[in-house]
């Protein structure tokens, strides 16, 4: 192995390290505040107390007492309570016995009673103390002696409770709090990105509707990578600049920083790649329309923004406020980071293959596995929170397990790009929490309220469009052969649902954490690592413990990183280009009004669809939300009504070409054999079936959730 290569696999395997430990830290920081929450209510019940006193440790009083008594011996004695002589209340006598105080003479007769000597008259009240009298207010003296008193009584108190175990677990305590306390989330989102960034480019695994096949492909590509990283880099440079020239504090210096190394590290690699393409490449020679099909397509998103910016605006630092934006949220991208992981980890186990083992005896057709399988996989897209994100972390092994039933390699795809699709109208998708968040007309019970009749739809259409697309008998195998080996398959799968089912109950019982669209990113990837290392455990045979987990655990991260690099870049690309389609006002060139409803709603269906083929589900969100929702509601269209529609559309949108985006990302996990174009086939349809099915369901779905509920309220 040359110097080259071995300097090459250095820097990917470093790269792979570093993302692994980045996902990691994001797992026990996010859960961070969820375990300091459980601790505290541990040392509450083993230390009464130990939350309001122990916990935080008070200063000691800075009262003294020694000078207090030293300042009271100036104030007289406190007299005891005087009691008159001879005068001894009985606890049997009635107050009220004896003789009425009122009866008798008038109180008011007979002397004046304001005549006399003057009340007031005499010694001053306010003058100062006199000769030989103190000079301190003493109640109030003796007041503050006391409390000293008592703090120190309390001070002395907690020191004696704070035995060596107390301080240990104390300890423990603080240092998980300042875990939960983690500031820098926004530099971890930055590292994940610049890391994947990194190995995506290296690997040349960025998403483009064309894998390029000579040199000239492969020089335009990288030229475009290359030219939207270095106007990247640009922008952070001019933002840093701009950040220290102002006079206003810079809230997180480093990330500009950050960000610029990161793009002129993968620019770097980009002229790496021109001055040594790859081996292979003797492809026919390429014509315009090819050669503009392999440029990534966050490459465009990075050219057409920056040039944006630097030319016509004249802003460099521009694209570096919307990467500002896109560091805002997080939680939210670190999340997808730790689903892809997992959906790579998954594929590390036999969980996949244990469960086709349970339907694989009952003999059903391909088609309508297919079916199923889409349709199971609803549930996770909606954890997932987007389509796209379940078809990177899932799509692999869907593709796989299909072709191993029968299917052809068309309709495999087909179902590989779809599976995501029917899940993000599901409860908890958090694509519709953000929604909610953004558009106080609706609720999450509202939505996803209509989510689970929209869901039903499509799950319908997908069977009718199976069945017709089905070209092998329906008939099921006979349930006293079906039945033992399903059974027998059931039985193999148990213990992954109790290990997975043991970690849920971990979760819950010591960190107080179920499983819902916030807490799913840091549930998942523990159980997908448990799962890992309890099929290492059972089955391996080679190496220690540690070496046999070291190898699946090493092989995901590795193939996480490049499907998370190429991802989270797109969506830095789709932020960006989200802000010059923000900036330019081009949703300004809709006109308010339609006239009605029915027309109102052809044009936006048209453009959700068109926002669906060119960006990412949150951005794509944020700016419907901000630029088109009005203009539904402002024309009499329900808010709930409008926004099932967009999810629909979008999900159409991520379908169609020329884009297609779901189709680019199973092909990005599948590899080779989903390049589908190299296998031709007689008849249109037979060529496009994998494009074509997914549309005809997808699009029927949108024409009966948009029109038909108008024919109930509309005009």
């Amino acid at each position: 192995m040359g110097l080259r290569q071995r300097l090459s696999r250095a820097l990917d395997s470093g790269a792979t390290v570093s993302v692994l430990v980045v996902l990691l830290v994001a797992l026990v920081v996010g859960i961070a505040p969820n375990l300091t929450t459980r601790v505290v209510g541990l040392g509450e019940s083993a230390w009464p107390g130990y939350a309001a006193e122990l916990r935080t440790m008070p200063p000691s009083p800075d009262c003294d007492l020694d000078d207090l008594a030293r300042q009271l011996e100036a104030c007289p004695a406190e007299a005891a309570p005087q009691v008159p002589p001879n005068v001894e209340p009985s606890a049997g006598d009635d107050p009220f016995a004896g003789e009425d105080p009122f009866a008798g003479e008038d109180p008011f007769a007979g002397e004046d009673p304001f005549a006399g000597e003057d009340p007031f008259a005499g010694e001053d009240p306010f003058a100062g103390p006199a000769a030989g009298a103190p000079s301190v207010n003493c109640p109030a003296l003796r007041s503050l002696h006391d409390r000293c008193q008592t703090r120190l009584d309390q001070h002395q108190s907690i020191q004696e409770r704070l035995t060596a175990t107390v301080r240990a677990f104390r300890w423990v305590d603080l240092a998980l709090g300042g875990l939960a306390r983690f500031p820098w989330w926004k530099h971890l989102l930055v590292l994940l990105v610049v890391l994947g960034a990194f190995t995506t480019t290296a690997r040349r695994k960025h998403i483009a509707l064309r894998v390029p096949r000579t040199v000239t492909e492969h020089r335009v590509s990288q030229t475009a990578q290359l030219g939207a990283h270095v106007l990247w880099a640009v922008s952070c440079v001019a933002d840093w600049v701009v950040q220290h020239g102002s006079s206003a504090e810079v809230e997180n210096p480093a990330l500009p920083v950050l960000w610029g190394l990161g793009f002129l590290l993968a620019a770097v690699v980009n002229l790496v790649h021109l001055v040594r393409p790859p081996p292979g490449l003797d492809g026919p020679r390429s014509g315009p329309v090819r050669l503009a099909m392999v440029i990534p397509l966050y490459a465009y998103m990075g050219l057409v923004a920056g040039l944006w910016f630097l030319v016509f605006e004249q802003h460099p630092s521009g694209q570096a406020i919307f990467l500002h934006k896109f560091v805002q949220h997080p939680n939210v991208y670190l999340g997808i980071g730790l689903y892809i992981w997992a959906g790579m980890l998954l594929t590390e186990t036999r969980v996949a293959p244990r469960v086709f083992d349970v339907l694989h005896p009952w003999g059903l057709p391909p088609a309508l596995l297919a079916w199923l399988v889409v349709v199971l996989s609803a549930v996770p897209t909606a954890y997932s929170g987007a389509s796209g994100i379940f078809v990177i972390a899932a799509g692999g092994v869907i593709f796989s397990r299909l072709r191993a039933e029968g299917a052809s390699r068309r309709l495999a795809l087909a179902a590989t790009a779809m599976s995501g699709s029917l899940g993000v109208v599901l409860r908890p998708c958090l694509v519709v929490v953000l929604i909610s968040v953004l558009n106080k007309q609706v609720t999450t019970d509202a939505l996803f309220g209509q989510g689970i009749g929209v869901f039903a739809l499509t799950s319908v259409l997908f069977l009718v469009a199976m069945v017709l697309r089905n070209d092998r008998p329906l008939r099921l195998a006979s349930p006293s052969t079906a039945l033992p080996a399903s059974g027998r398959a059931v039985v193999r799968l148990v213990p992954y649902l109790v290990v997975a089912a043991v970690v849920l109950v971990v979760y819950r019982v010591a960190f107080a954490t179920g499983v819902d669209e916030h807490t799913a990113p840091m549930v998942l990837p523990a159980v997908l690592l448990a799962l890992v290392a309890w099929d290492q455990l059972r089955g391996r045979t080679e190496g220690t413990r540690l070496g046999a987990l070291w190898r699946p655990l090493a092989g995901a991260t590795s193939e996480s990183s490049s499907h998370v690099g190429a991802l989270l870049v797109l969506m830095v690309g789709s932020v960006g280009l989200g802000g010059v389609v923000e900036r330019a006002d081009l949703m300004a060139l809709v006109p308010a009004s339609f006239g009605g409803p029915f027309t109102t709603m052809l044009v936006l269906v048209v453009i959700m669809v068109l926002i669906g083929m060119t960006m990412d589900a949150l951005g794509a969100v944020i700016l419907v939300s901000v630029t088109v929702a009005h203009i539904a509601y402002d024309n009499g269209i329900d808010p709930v009504h409008f926004w099932m529609v967009v999810l629909v559309a979008f999900e159409l949108g991520y379908l169609t070409p020329p884009v297609a985006i779901n189709h680019l990302l199973a092909r990005q996990v599948i590899g080779a054999e989903a390049r589908v174009e190299d296998e031709p086939l007689p008849g249109f349809w037979a060529r496009y079936e994998h494009l074509f099915l997914p549309m005809a369901v997808m699009g029927t779905a949108l024409v009966l959730v948009a029109f038909v509920p108008l024919l109930f309220y509309g005009g």
